[in-house]
């Protein structure tokens, strides 16, 4: 009798410059395939790459995750404590891979993060508050593709880690 090899989850690692083709493919295509819950970008596909180099990975910091040779996820944080993109490829949703990123950004800014998602992303919204973000603002569309989208927060608990006064 053949014993079946433990499958492992993806390897989540600090992106670099090299990364960027593949964190721009799968940021286009998480998009794409997630119309209309998420509005498809307004900007030209081949607007994406540079984007990426440019600003996330110039101005921020990304991570991302392997399955073997596959990109299957990214998380890009800015400073002081913005949580800009987090994408996870359809088939490796729902198996704690979007709770690992957040993992990652809490430890990255333990006094706490921000976040806008759209509105109509419900599935988003759901898990961002199981993992403790509340919603604090809301807007008619005050965004490059006009949809209405909601800003939410997470602030550590008293004695849980690190705590800055706000």
């Amino acid at each position: 009798m053949t014993e079946a090899l433990p499958v492992l989850p993806p390897t989540l690692r600090r992106a670099g410059a090299a990364d960027a083709p593949a964190v721009a493919e799968l940021f286009w295509r998480v998009r794409s395939e997630s119309v209309p819950a998420i509005p498809m970008i307004v900007h030209p596909r081949e607007s994406v790459q540079p984007f990426v180099e440019h600003v996330l990975l110039a101005d921020g910091e990304v991570w991302v995750a392997e399955d073997g040779d596959d990109l299957v996820g990214f998380l890009a944080l800015t400073e002081p404590d913005e949580l800009g993109h987090l994408y996870v490829d359809r088939g490796h949703t729902g198996h704690g891979l979007g709770a690992r990123f957040l993992d990652v950004a809490k430890e990255r800014f333990p006094g706490g993060l921000s976040l806008w998602a759209f509105q109509s992303n419900t599935e988003a919204l759901r898990f961002y508050e199981r993992h403790g973000f509340v919603p604090v603002e809301w807007t008619e569309g005050d965004n490059e593709e006009g949809a209405p989208d909601v800003r939410m927060v997470w602030r550590p608990r008293e004695g849980r880690g690190r705590h800055t006064p706000d």
